[in-house]
């Protein structure tokens, strides 16, 4: 994946109005993906994308913000509908038992969603929940006080540390992910 999904919510709050309530933020869906890419033979690439992502952003009163992020499994799309039927088997994704990924954010603050950084949290995936760290690059928003901003991570995870250890000599253990987030002020 190019970009990590749950970092690039966070750079969107940087820009935001400093009035902003705990819950000012929240993922556009439509506007909204993740995507993987994982060597096969080391001669290969597979890719595929996540179309839908929801969650939100939480601001709390020391102006740090907290990502909460769920990705629907079955919402993956690839080139082939063969590799989409492997990727969400058991042997993977295991989409019948799991139906979402979900990412939550440790604190960060407004001026590294902005700027970029590093967002760490915690990633579950397949029952299983671990660390997972992401890079934030520069928020893309037009103002301070913008209606709409996307924010666009990157990271990797191991494929074996989530419990899909099958196909070890023909798929790397190491996967990358990205992240292109849109985020939208919540109107109460």
């Amino acid at each position: 994946m190019r970009r990590p999904l749950a970092s690039l919510l966070l750079a969107g709050l940087a820009l935001a109005a400093p009035t902003a309530r705990s819950s000012d933020y929240r993922i556009d869906t439509r506007r909204s993906h993740a995507e993987f890419a994982i060597r096969l033979l080391w001669l290969h690439t597979i890719k595929g994308r996540f179309t839908q992502i929801t969650g939100d952003v939480k601001l709390d009163p020391h102006g740090l913000a907290t990502v909460d992020a769920s990705i629907a499994t079955d919402s993956i799309v690839t080139d082939s509908r063969w590799v989409r039927r492997w990727i969400l088997a058991p042997e993977f994704f295991d989409a019948a038992r799991y139906p979402a990924l979900h990412f939550r954010s440790a604190p960060v603050t407004l001026a590294t969603l902005t700027a970029g950084g590093t967002l760490n949290g915690r990633l579950r995936l397949r029952g299983i929940v671990r660390p997972v760290r992401f890079e934030l690059l520069p928020a893309r928003c037009p103002t301070l006080a913008a209606a709409s901003c996307l924010i666009e991570a990157r990271g990797h995870i191991s494929r074996s540390a989530f419990g899909m250890r099958s196909h070890r000599a023909t798929l790397s253990d190491r996967v990358q992910l990205g992240l292109l987030i849109a985020l939208d002020p919540t109107l109460d």
